[in-house]
């Protein structure tokens, strides 16, 4: 099934730290303009969410920053990056075809367009330097960028996508997720998450968590979710073992999908089984569990790693195969177990999952062996790359 790799989610930013302090190497000078950021992540999630965490982090440590986010019309970025408070310049998408086709003798023409557009769009915010996430807008403003502007590209992906390997040839910097990304020299950062999920304490916040989704307060608590249109498979894996789960005092939390309906079989006096369309209180989500059962995209990789949560992740069984390879640090270092999709069964739930939320010692031996795996600090390395980079 197509299209699973994120979940829908607004999440609820935490608060801020207090801002750094105007000693700051390169604090903006009477008479100098300020430092101007230019962010290329549009499309997806999970190349929007990142390029917003080190725009966060940024104007943490730079107040006096201005951060501009490129997008297309149709992108996630036209609802998230407004929502976040930063501007939002859109160019024509350059989307590369996977095989020869029309629209690939039509290739040319949309890059040289896009590539004009973006360039006057560096030019009239004075862009100090670009940062690129990979997608749809990256490519045109690697190649706006190139010998005008300094450029840092970030791969959140087990595997590189084309147009940061091509903006990887001419940038300052290289940086990504996990190693062995095929881009070479690139230094391994992780992914640059928001403040909500980096500073999350699952276990302060339980109690609020659980009441929030109607959880029992008490019981071994097991999060299920797909992608933004939920996962068909964990869907129906979960429902055929609803009631195993309930007779044996697990509770539930479940989004299934906005398009998807769930009819699970509850028992009586159980814990609760909480079907929902959509998560919009992630951090509350993963406060809520113990064990998390999920796809494996890199952005949900690495937030399950960075608020320590066990996890049993369901590769989707499309594309390259690069979800099994992004969960593939996590369940080496002992913080995960990987199960392939058409295993991912009623009866697997039964005999997997059932057991393994019940043992509390061998959960707190994954929780902290996710937590060593993951990187809560990329948002706050990839800001100070980009102002090194930038000689501000």
């Amino acid at each position: 099934m197509s299209g699973e790799q994120t979940v829908r989610i607004d999440r609820t930013p935490g608060a801020n730290p207090p801002p750094a302090p105007a000693a700051w190497p390169g604090a903006a000078q009477p008479g100098r303009p300020p430092l101007s950021i230019v962010v290329a992540g549009g499309g997806t999630a999970g190349h929007v969410e990142p390029a917003l965490a080190l725009a966060d982090a940024v104007r943490r440590m730079r107040p006096d920053a201005r951060v501009t986010a490129l997008g297309t019309e149709r992108g996630l970025e036209n609802r998230l990056v407004p929502a976040r408070g930063y501007p939002l310049e859109l160019i024509p998408p350059v989307p590369m075809p996977r095989k020869a086709s029309p629209e690939l003798l039509k290739l040319p023409l949309k890059v040289r367009e896009s590539v004009r557009q973006t360039r006057d769009v560096l030019d009239r915010v004075g862009a100090d330097v670009v940062v690129g996430f990979g997608g749809y807008v990256s490519l045109p403003a690697y190649l706006a960028a190139r010998g005008r502007v300094p450029i840092v590209v970030h791969e959140a992906n087990a595997r590189a996508g084309l147009a940061n390997k091509v903006g990887a040839r001419f940038a300052e910097r290289v940086l990504a997720a996990t190693p062995d990304s095929g881009l070479a020299g690139a230094r391994t950062i992780g992914i640059p998450l928001r403040e909500s999920i980096t500073s999350l304490d699952r276990f302060a916040l339980r109690a609020q968590a659980r009441a929030f989704f109607g959880l029992h307060p008490h019981a071994p608590t097991v999060l299920v979710f797909g992608g933004s249109q939920g996962a068909r498979t964990l869907n129906t894996a979960f429902s055929g073992a609803a009631e195993a789960l309930g007779r044996a005092g697990i509770g539930v939390l479940h989004a299934h999908g906005p398009k998807n309906t769930l009819a699970v079989q509850q028992v009586p006096g159980a814990p609760g089984y909480a079907a929902v369309p959509y998560l919009e209180r992630m951090d509350l989500a993963y406060a809520a569990a113990d064990l998390v059962v999920c796809r494996s995209g890199a952005m949900t990789v690495a937030e399950v790693s960075a608020v320590g949560l066990p996890a049993i992740f369901v590769p989707l069984p499309h594309g390259n195969g690069e979800q099994a390879l992004n969960a593939q640090p996590v369940v080496s270092a002992g913080g995960a177990r990987l199960v392939p999709d058409d295993q991912m069964t009623p009866q697997r739930v039964i005999d997997e999952v059932l057991p393994l939320a019940l043992d509390v010692q061998r959960l707190q031996a994954m929780s902290t062996a996710t937590l060593s795996s993951g990187h809560r600090e990329a948002d706050r390395v990839l800001a100070q790359i980009v102002l090194e980079v930038a000689g501000r």
